[in-house]
């Protein structure tokens, strides 16, 4: 009975953590680049973001936006995620030193690579 229980909370908190992570914050319509930072870590913001093209993009503090981090399962900082609608497409995370390393090519690379796989 016990056994059944841990079962019942474990599945009970997969579901949780699956449904609220497929929202995206930009409202759920079209390309969306999110970058996840901390105000903490203002020296490492990635500033190209807003100069994406074909897509939207949106700035997360998640030291004031507390719930984001868990929400989105942002574990280092700066994160960038791009959104299908709804759906989370792709992740880029920083290094251990918390600096992207990603560049503006590569992450406009997989916007351009998305737009593509819609037709």
């Amino acid at each position: 009975m016990k056994k059944i229980k841990y079962i019942i909370l474990l599945l009970l908190l997969m579901a949780i953590t699956n449904s609220a992570s497929g929202q995206s914050p930009c409202g759920g319509d079209g390309l969306c680049v999110v970058q996840f930072n901390a105000g903490f870590n203002e020296a490492n913001k990635v500033t190209w973001v807003g100069d994406l093209n074909d897509c939207s993009t949106k700035f997360i503090d998640i030291a004031k936006d507390t719930k984001a981090s868990g929400k989105y399962k942002i574990v280092v900082v700066p994160t960038i995620l791009i959104f299908n609608g709804d759906e989370e497409v792709a992740r880029f995370q920083a290094n251990i030193m918390m600096k992207m390393e990603a560049t503006k090519d590569e992450v406009q690379e997989k916007v351009d690579e998305i737009i593509m796989e819609d037709f």
